[in-house]
Protein backbone atom coordinates (compact mmCIF):
# COMPACT_ATOMS: atom_id res chain seq x y z
CA UNK A 1 0.00 0.00 0.00
CA UNK A 2 1.22 3.38 -1.00
CA UNK A 3 1.12 6.48 1.74
CA UNK A 4 -1.54 7.66 0.13
CA UNK A 5 -3.92 4.71 0.51
CA UNK A 6 -3.36 4.17 4.07
CA UNK A 7 -3.95 8.16 4.43
CA UNK A 8 -7.38 7.29 2.99
CA UNK A 9 -7.93 4.11 4.86
CA UNK A 10 -7.45 6.09 7.83
CA UNK A 11 -9.72 8.68 7.37
CA UNK A 12 -12.61 6.52 6.11
CA UNK A 13 -13.78 4.32 9.31
CA UNK A 14 -15.01 0.91 8.64
CA UNK A 15 -18.88 0.19 8.52
CA UNK A 16 -18.18 -1.94 12.10
CA UNK A 17 -16.53 1.29 14.17
CA UNK A 18 -19.31 3.58 13.29
CA UNK A 19 -21.60 1.50 14.54
CA UNK A 20 -19.93 0.45 17.78
CA UNK A 21 -19.58 4.41 18.22
CA UNK A 22 -22.92 5.04 17.64
CA UNK A 23 -24.32 2.44 19.80
CA UNK A 24 -22.26 3.54 22.69
CA UNK A 25 -23.80 6.91 22.39
CA UNK A 26 -27.14 5.97 22.16
CA UNK A 27 -27.18 3.66 25.21
CA UNK A 28 -25.41 6.63 26.89
CA UNK A 29 -28.34 8.60 25.78
CA UNK A 30 -31.06 5.84 26.79
CA UNK A 31 -29.18 5.64 30.26
CA UNK A 32 -29.70 9.14 30.50
CA UNK A 33 -33.13 9.28 29.74
CA UNK A 34 -33.87 6.28 31.92
CA UNK A 35 -32.20 8.41 34.65
CA UNK A 36 -34.34 11.39 34.10
CA UNK A 37 -37.44 9.24 34.11
CA UNK A 38 -36.53 8.03 37.74
CA UNK A 39 -35.49 11.56 38.82
CA UNK A 40 -38.96 12.94 37.61
CA UNK A 41 -41.10 9.88 39.03
CA UNK A 42 -39.15 10.68 42.11
CA UNK A 43 -39.84 14.25 42.05
CA UNK A 44 -43.50 13.72 41.12
CA UNK A 45 -44.39 10.79 43.78
CA UNK A 46 -42.56 13.30 46.63
CA UNK A 47 -44.63 16.35 45.53
CA UNK A 48 -47.45 14.01 45.51
CA UNK A 49 -46.61 12.90 49.27
CA UNK A 50 -46.21 16.63 50.00
CA UNK A 51 -49.67 17.77 49.03
CA UNK A 52 -51.65 14.77 50.79
CA UNK A 53 -49.50 16.44 53.69
CA UNK A 54 -50.62 19.64 53.03
CA UNK A 55 -54.66 18.78 52.65
CA UNK A 56 -54.24 16.63 55.89
CA UNK A 57 -52.76 19.52 57.73
CA UNK A 58 -55.06 22.13 55.90
CA UNK A 59 -58.06 19.65 56.97
CA UNK A 60 -57.05 19.59 60.45
CA UNK A 61 -56.70 23.17 60.94
CA UNK A 62 -60.22 23.51 59.49
CA UNK A 63 -61.65 20.97 61.66
CA UNK A 64 -59.69 22.48 64.43
CA UNK A 65 -61.00 26.06 63.60
CA UNK A 66 -64.43 25.00 63.25
CA UNK A 67 -64.51 23.18 66.94
CA UNK A 68 -62.52 26.16 68.41
CA UNK A 69 -62.97 29.09 66.76
CA UNK A 70 -65.72 30.37 68.64
CA UNK A 71 -63.40 29.69 71.79
CA UNK A 72 -62.93 33.77 72.85
CA UNK A 73 -66.19 34.19 72.43
CA UNK A 74 -67.57 31.51 74.55
CA UNK A 75 -64.89 33.16 77.06
CA UNK A 76 -66.43 36.01 77.41
CA UNK A 77 -69.90 34.89 76.98
CA UNK A 78 -69.08 33.40 80.74
CA UNK A 79 -69.53 37.15 81.97
CA UNK A 80 -73.50 36.37 81.35
CA UNK A 81 -73.76 33.47 83.64
CA UNK A 82 -71.92 35.03 86.17
CA UNK A 83 -74.02 38.55 86.27
CA UNK A 84 -76.80 36.12 86.01
CA UNK A 85 -75.58 34.94 89.48
CA UNK A 86 -74.72 37.75 90.87
CA UNK A 87 -78.43 39.15 90.09
CA UNK A 88 -80.00 36.61 91.53
CA UNK A 89 -78.31 36.82 95.01
CA UNK A 90 -78.63 40.20 94.74
CA UNK A 91 -81.87 39.92 94.35
CA UNK A 92 -82.03 37.34 97.70
CA UNK A 93 -80.03 39.22 100.17
CA UNK A 94 -82.09 42.98 98.95
CA UNK A 95 -83.52 44.35 102.50
CA UNK A 96 -85.91 46.46 100.95
CA UNK A 97 -87.16 43.83 97.93
CA UNK A 98 -87.51 41.07 100.64
CA UNK A 99 -91.20 41.68 101.48
CA UNK A 100 -92.15 41.82 97.46
CA UNK A 101 -94.59 39.60 96.61
CA UNK A 102 -92.79 39.53 93.14
CA UNK A 103 -89.46 38.98 93.81
CA UNK A 104 -89.88 35.24 93.25
CA UNK A 105 -91.43 35.71 90.03
CA UNK A 106 -88.73 37.84 89.18
CA UNK A 107 -86.15 35.03 89.99
CA UNK A 108 -87.75 32.49 88.59
CA UNK A 109 -87.85 34.38 85.05
CA UNK A 110 -84.07 35.10 85.56
CA UNK A 111 -83.35 31.66 86.43
CA UNK A 112 -85.23 30.33 83.01
CA UNK A 113 -82.66 32.68 81.58
CA UNK A 114 -79.85 31.39 82.53
CA UNK A 115 -81.05 27.81 81.80
CA UNK A 116 -81.50 28.83 77.76
CA UNK A 117 -78.12 30.07 78.30
CA UNK A 118 -76.44 26.82 80.09
CA UNK A 119 -78.39 24.72 77.55
CA UNK A 120 -76.74 26.53 74.57
CA UNK A 121 -73.59 26.25 76.03
CA UNK A 122 -74.19 22.37 76.88
CA UNK A 123 -74.68 22.42 73.04
CA UNK A 124 -71.83 24.11 72.13
CA UNK A 125 -69.30 21.73 74.52
CA UNK A 126 -69.21 24.05 77.05
CA UNK A 127 -69.67 22.72 80.45
CA UNK A 128 -69.16 23.47 84.40
CA UNK A 129 -65.84 21.57 85.83
CA UNK A 130 -67.30 20.53 88.87
CA UNK A 131 -64.96 21.11 91.95
CA UNK A 132 -66.38 20.97 95.24
CA UNK A 133 -64.35 18.38 97.37
CA UNK A 134 -62.32 17.28 94.59
CA UNK A 135 -58.32 17.04 95.08
CA UNK A 136 -56.93 20.58 93.50
CA UNK A 137 -55.31 19.88 90.39
CA UNK A 138 -53.34 23.16 89.05
CA UNK A 139 -54.77 21.96 85.50
CA UNK A 140 -57.95 23.12 86.20
CA UNK A 141 -58.35 25.07 89.23
CA UNK A 142 -56.86 28.02 90.91
CA UNK A 143 -56.27 28.54 94.48
CA UNK A 144 -57.32 31.91 95.51
CA UNK A 145 -57.22 31.06 99.61
CA UNK A 146 -56.13 28.05 101.75
CA UNK A 147 -59.21 27.78 104.21
CA UNK A 148 -57.89 25.66 107.56
CA UNK A 149 -60.32 22.63 108.13
CA UNK A 150 -59.72 19.70 110.06
CA UNK A 151 -62.56 17.20 108.32
CA UNK A 152 -61.29 17.44 104.89
CA UNK A 153 -57.65 16.77 103.66
CA UNK A 154 -55.70 19.25 103.25
CA UNK A 155 -55.62 20.22 99.34
CA UNK A 156 -59.45 19.56 99.12
CA UNK A 157 -61.19 22.15 97.16
CA UNK A 158 -63.90 23.30 100.36
CA UNK A 159 -65.24 26.82 98.73
CA UNK A 160 -65.94 27.52 95.04
CA UNK A 161 -65.39 31.35 94.15
CA UNK A 162 -65.91 31.22 90.63
CA UNK A 163 -66.79 28.77 88.64
CA UNK A 164 -64.42 27.31 85.91
CA UNK A 165 -65.63 26.01 82.36
CA UNK A 166 -64.24 23.61 80.01
CA UNK A 167 -65.19 23.56 75.72
CA UNK A 168 -64.62 20.04 75.03
CA UNK A 169 -61.19 19.06 76.29
CA UNK A 170 -59.64 22.68 76.58
CA UNK A 171 -59.84 24.59 79.66
CA UNK A 172 -61.82 27.77 79.14
CA UNK A 173 -61.37 29.25 82.44
CA UNK A 174 -60.47 27.92 85.56
CA UNK A 175 -62.03 27.38 88.75
CA UNK A 176 -61.32 29.92 91.28
CA UNK A 177 -61.43 28.32 94.73
CA UNK A 178 -60.75 27.75 98.31
CA UNK A 179 -58.74 24.52 99.45
CA UNK A 180 -58.22 22.63 102.45
CA UNK A 181 -55.02 23.20 104.48
CA UNK A 182 -54.19 21.70 108.51
CA UNK A 183 -55.20 23.52 111.09
CA UNK A 184 -51.84 24.26 112.80
CA UNK A 185 -51.66 23.80 116.39
CA UNK A 186 -50.05 26.80 118.67
CA UNK A 187 -47.24 25.41 121.14
CA UNK A 188 -47.25 27.40 123.98
CA UNK A 189 -44.39 29.26 125.05
CA UNK A 190 -42.83 28.71 128.45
Amino acid sequence: MTKSEKKEVEKTPSKDDGKEEKNTSSAAKEETLEEKLKNTQDKLLRTMAEMENQRRRFEKEKQDAFEFGAFNFAAESLLLIDNIDRAIDSFKNDESLKNNKDLNKIIDNIEIVKKDLVSIFKKNGIEAIECINKKFDPNFHQAMLEVENSTKEPGTIVQEIQKGYMMKERLLRPSLVGVAKKIEQKKEKK
